[in-house]
């Protein structure tokens, strides 16, 4: 074929730029379409030999070749795979955004097994030029006497092409690099962006650098296989060592045998898995396979605590397999990573569209062929059918989820505590989610033992004895509630689950239940706040209540009249304080060892909650109601020498005490407060000193 110039037939003159700034986002990425190409063309080759149109030659073994030459600034891409003759170099190549693969595909659709062609848009080779100043193919298409192809273009609309010296079938693609992008003929650059997008694709690749030296390596002679290049035989003679048998006599003992080893050229090693282990049935994985895959692709030493495997042909192509990780901190700091491929071609990291934002929090892995990508193969184009891609991923973590606590409850709580922010955000987030799950969800209590919701609703349900009782009312008292009945609806009866956000500050709360035969759940999680307003509004019967938010009947002694004593105390507090809107309750707690508590309600504590979260925590939340109510024990000594003796030199110090522990156990005291506590703290010891 004489050399022959033509012109790239395209649209605008302006397309080189477009791909070169705007197409793709990361530069990098011109290594993955051009390894995907090769990838295509042996794929091609693999179809047409399954049906009877091409056959392998004996030695035959797909590959894919990067060689990097820093010298000469170049980079080459090459494959054995279909090959391209003249027509098929002016076809695919100088029209832009004519796929082959789509070509391809259309013509033996029938005839071949699974799509798992990866281009389709007939952009990806001119990413190259995004790096390279000059590109050079020499092909040679598949077919009996196919002549050689050579072509160049330079980044501009045209291009030359001639016949080549190319002498095996297959494609190389060499780039010469423009001075921005020297950085891609470094081997370890290379390496670098050929692990993050190609780790996994369907064919080995091999990456070297030209001109380097030989490396070699030894192996034992056994184990040579038949391309393995021998440069040196090796005998290796027994090792013996002087030991002493059972009659206490030296004897010279054989501790390692002959052995017979070769010095060969180092094997190759190819940076592609083409088997990932999602591409496996769950069946055919073993634990320790899933374990080493996962310390594999996201580097964490600590081994996950279990994993959704997902296999699914029907509607959709979806493979993938997702890992519940073990984590130690709080819900806003972990960092889950979800890797999207497509045909086992990276795509990116945690697409939103694709994976619901609570499964963003765990890792693993996702291969869909049927992910409608846009030219870039970059992001997702707006299709409904992502959205039941969604779907299906929520509604597998659900199930399994929900048959390990049905088939497997010990092991699920004890992954309880590891892996509730996940399933509290996934339920807060994804309304079928919540309805899966609701019933699943663990509420550990005091003693360590895990409930679900209808257990706790079932443990603090009010007594029936008790409850007739509360139905006793005077007639003025029922009088106006029928009254009340006529113009609003009653409120339905509520439970209320009682919960502690930290076990050590509100230990006297849990004391006091503890003693009188109560109970209470452990919410300490950042989740947790938000997650019990998600129940309350599903589950209208249930209200939760932190331990320290109000006094229930069962922990006091209602049967004596304080009113003098809250009356006297009150004023006595508000004055010593100078806290002139303190509301103070004097109870017969039945826990004589407790003096003083802080209570703040349910209703005021997540309002404060809520302020501190929109940064609007330095606003006085007794605007809302008010904040915080000091409970004094009538049975306690302190109490009952403060009302009996209000005037002694001490008072002002056992109230300002009395406050100051009630706080302890409530919140954490401010610095400043923190600092007079430990004053008066001394002082006290200095009186009982004397």
């Amino acid at each position: 074929m004489a050399e022959k110039h033509g012109n790239l037939s395209i649209n605008s003159d302006n397309i080189f730029p477009i791909i070169k700034k705007w197409m793709y986002s990361d530069h990098d990425i011109f290594i993955r379409e051009l390894v995907s190409n090769g990838c295509d063309a042996i794929t091609k080759l693999r179809k047409l030999e399954v049906v009877g149109d091409y056959q392998f030659p004996e030695d035959y073994k797909a590959k894919i070749e990067v060689i990097v030459n820093p010298e000469e600034k170049t980079l080459k891409f090459i494959d054995n795979g279909i090959g391209m003759t003249a027509d098929e170099v002016e076809e695919y190549i100088t029209q832009i955004a004519f796929s082959g693969a789509t070509q391809f595909l259309e013509k033996y659709k029938d005839k071949t097994d699974k799509d798992q062609i990866i281009g389709h848009f007939g952009l990806g080779f001119y990413s190259a030029f995004m790096v390279a100043e000059d590109v050079h193919i020499d092909t040679l298409s598949y077919q009996a006497d196919a002549v050689p192809v050579h072509w160049e273009c330079d980044g501009s609309t045209e291009y030359s092409m001639k016949d080549g010296d190319k002498t095996t079938p297959g494609t190389e693609i060499t780039l010469y690099l423009n001075e921005e992008s020297l950085e891609f003929s470094n081997e370890y650059r290379v390496r670098e962006v050929l692990e993050k997008y190609c780790s996994f694709m369907p064919v080995e690749i091999f990456l070297s650098k030209a001109n380097a030296p030989q490396e070699y390596e030894t192996i034992d002679e056994a184990d040579l296989k038949e391309e393995d290049v021998v440069v040196e035989h090796i005998h290796e003679e027994a090792k013996t060592e002087e030991k002493e048998n059972e009659n206490g006599e030296k004897e010279v003992v054989e501790v390692s045998p002959a052995k017979d080893k070769v010095k060969i050229n180092k094997r190759p090693v190819s940076i592609s898995d083409i088997h990932p282990l999602w591409a496996k049935h769950p069946n055919e994985c073993t634990e320790d396979e899933y374990k080493e895959f996962y310390r594999k692709v996201f580097n964490d030493y600590r081994e996950p605590l279990f994993w959704i495997h997902l296999n699914m042909d029907y509607p959709f192509n979806l493979k993938g397999i997702l890992y519940f990780p073990r984590i130690n901190t709080e819900y806003d700091s972990i960092e889950g990573t979800i890797k999207l491929y497509n045909n086992q071609v990276f795509i990116a990291d945690n697409i939103k569209e694709v994976i619901p934002e609570y499964l963003m929090l765990l890792k693993g892995v996702i291969d869909c062929p049927d992910l409608p990508l846009n030219v870039s193969r970059s992001a997702l184009q707006n299709d409904g059918f992502v959205k039941k891609i969604a779907d299906y991923i929520s509604k597998k973590v659900a199930d399994k989820l929900s048959g390990m606590c049905k088939t497997d409850r010990e092991n699920y709580e004890k992954y309880w505590d590891d892996i509730n922010p996940f399933i509290k955000f996934g339920c807060i987030k994804d309304e079928k989610f919540s309805n899966k799950m609701m019933d699943y969800i663990l509420y550990k209590n005091i003693d360590g033992k895990y409930l679900t919701l209808a257990d706790c609703i079932e443990e603090n349900k009010i007594p029936k004895e008790d409850a007739e009782a509360e139905e006793v009312k005077t007639e003025e008292t029922a009088a106006e509630e029928v009254a009340d009945e006529k113009t609003e609806e009653k409120e339905p009866e509520k439970t209320s689950i009682f919960y502690v956000t930290d076990e050590v500050q509100q230990g006297q709360y849990i004391n006091l239940f503890r003693g009188q035969g109560k109970d209470a759940v452990i919410l300490k999680h950042n989740i947790d706040s938000a997650f019990i307003s998600h129940v309350e509004q599903i589950k209208e019967e249930v209200k939760f209540q932190r331990i320290d938010a109000d006094l229930t009947g069962d922990l006091k002694d209602d049967s004596v009249d304080l009113t003098e004593e809250t009356k006297s105390l009150s004023e006595l507090f508000k004055k010593t304080l100078d806290k002139q809107n303190l509301e103070v309750k004097v109870e017969n707690l039945k826990n004589e060892g407790i003096s003083s508590m802080l209570t703040i309600s349910e209703e005021n504590r997540r309002m404060q909650d809520m302020m501190k979260m929109y940064g609007m925590a330095g606003m006085d939340p007794s605007m809302f109601g008010g904040t915080e109510t000091l409970v004094l024990n009538a049975n306690h000594p302190l109490v009952k020498y403060l009302f009996e003796q209000s005037d002694d030199e001490h008072v002002t110090l056992i109230c300002e005490q009395l406050y100051d522990l009630a706080c302890i156990g409530n919140k954490q005291l401010a610095p400043e407060q923190m600092t007079k506590f430990i004053s008066r703290s001394n002082e006290i010891m200095m009186l009982l000193a004397k």
